[in-house]
């Protein structure tokens, strides 16, 4: 049985709501002061809004009011054994980043115990551990260095770290001058070679371009499976989920919503997405001076006989109005599969007063699974509408052609097309 290096008991993470100090005593006295005679806060800039003033949620804090909190983390418990890919999943604010920075020791916990057995090599932001004025050979040994790396250690792996990152042009250009895709490159290949017996992962690698994500991936399951070490992984590409993680833990709200196996763990966080939203109501539009047209919800299917997506668009408007496009992009994770957009097809929609209904059919063969979908709406005048939430699903289930199951290994991709031979 594998030796567990990482154990984490009933921890938890508060953090206070409100403001936060001034950064002098005698600033904060002040704010107090004028706090409790129910006067406006001295120590305002010019032009914000005084917090006494406030309204709806924003009540005056008086001098006897309990502060307001919130739990980051709550009562979180799980064991992470040498040589294991923990995939750490969630929606935006479930809790992911705060227990990695607190396995990092960034940050400390409100309650609970961590134990860890090794040294942790983390990535978590872009730049992290990084200093600017350094040149990236001097970031290199540096970062070694807090490892607890000898010189003649880092020396022995400079090499190699420089020709994986790919930035040998400039590696001795100060890291202030770098794009973030180059911080990444850098900053991952650091942390991979420099022999860590625990390698943390956040978002961070959604950075890097294509080449090196995949890169990433490939280096990430080499040191676990061909050296033993372990990895914490978190991201919102599934895909990349499922192909690096054996197992995984679910944070919803701060708690462990599930664990266990990585295909259990991520059917249970698709499942968090209700049926009802094949029919979606949207929350999260971004609107760019239109607004005379809003897609009010959209009907996705998938015809398993055609091997169709079919999608019925409910659009509102607030008067007559021509459409000069509609476009539609389908996403597995955060990689785009494909897109389509009614203007290349010669077409414009003259839409009534009140609710229409659009209807459109994409003849794309996807490999069974879950995909988001997203929407742009476009006038002769203005961008109407435009929505990508992550919560407009479209499921695709099995089906058979030749009577044979259509689902294809992780590394065949999600389009099933239909080639032509002849010798």
């Amino acid at each position: 049985m594998s030796e567990t290096v990482i154990k984490v008991e009933n921890l938890s993470k508060q953090y206070q709501l409100g403001q936060v100090g001034t950064g002098t005593l005698t600033r904060d006295l002040q704010r107090w002061y004028s706090r409790i005679r129910g006067k406006e806060d001295p120590t305002l800039k010019i032009g914000q809004e005084n917090i006494l003033s406030a309204k709806g949620s924003h009540k005056p804090q008086s001098a006897s009011r309990t502060p307001d909190f919130v739990w980051a983390l709550k009562d979180i418990n799980f064991e992470v054994k040498q040589g294991e890919v923990l995939g750490i999943i969630g929606k935006n604010g479930a809790g992911k980043s705060t227990l990695l920075k607190i396995l990092s020791q960034v940050t400390s916990p409100t309650t609970g115990e961590i134990k860890v057995k090794g040294r942790i090599a983390s990535l978590l932001e872009v730049g992290t551990g990084f200093h600017p004025e350094l040149t990236g050979r001097e970031n290199v040994f540096l970062n070694g260095a807090i490892l607890g790396m000898t010189k003649a250690e880092i020396k022995s792996k400079f090499d190699e770290i420089v020709d994986f990152s790919g930035v040998e042009k400039y590696i001795d250009t100060p890291v202030k001058r770098y794009s973030s895709g180059m911080y990444v490159r850098l900053a991952f290949a650091v942390a991979a070679h420099l022999e860590p017996e625990i390698l943390v992962v956040d978002e961070v690698l959604a950075v890097g371009d294509a080449e090196f994500q995949k890169k990433a991936l490939g280096k990430m399951q080499d040191v676990s499976c061909n050296e033993g070490r372990t990895v914490l992984f978190v991201s919102h590409n599934m895909n990349a989920v499922k192909h690096l993680c054996f197992s995984g833990i679910v944070l919803k709200n701060g708690i462990i919503d599930q664990s266990g196996l990585i295909d259990k763990c991520l059917d249970h966080y698709n499942n968090q997405f209700s049926e009802a939203d094949n029919h979606s109501f949207f929350n999260n539009r971004i609107i760019l001076g239109g607004e005379m047209a809003l897609i009010k919800n959209v009907l996705a299917t998938f015809d398993t006989s055609t091997r169709t997506v079919g999608l019925q668009m409910h659009i509102l408007c607030l008067t007559n109005l021509r459409i000069k496009n509609i476009g539609v992009g389908i996403n597995f994770g955060d990689m785009r599969i494909t897109t389509v957009e009614s203007q290349n097809e010669g077409m414009s929609f003259n839409l009534s007063k009140g609710e229409n209904t659009v209807y459109c059919e994409i003849p794309v063969a996807l490999n069974p699974g879950r995909y988001s979908l997203l929407f742009l709406l476009e006038s002769f005048i203005h961008q109407e509408d435009y929505i990508d939430d992550r919560n407009i699903l479209l499921e695709v289930p099995e089906y058979y052609i030749f009577n044979k199951p259509t689902i294809l290994s992780k590394s065949q991709g999600n389009l099933l097309i239909n080639a032509k031979w002849r010798i």
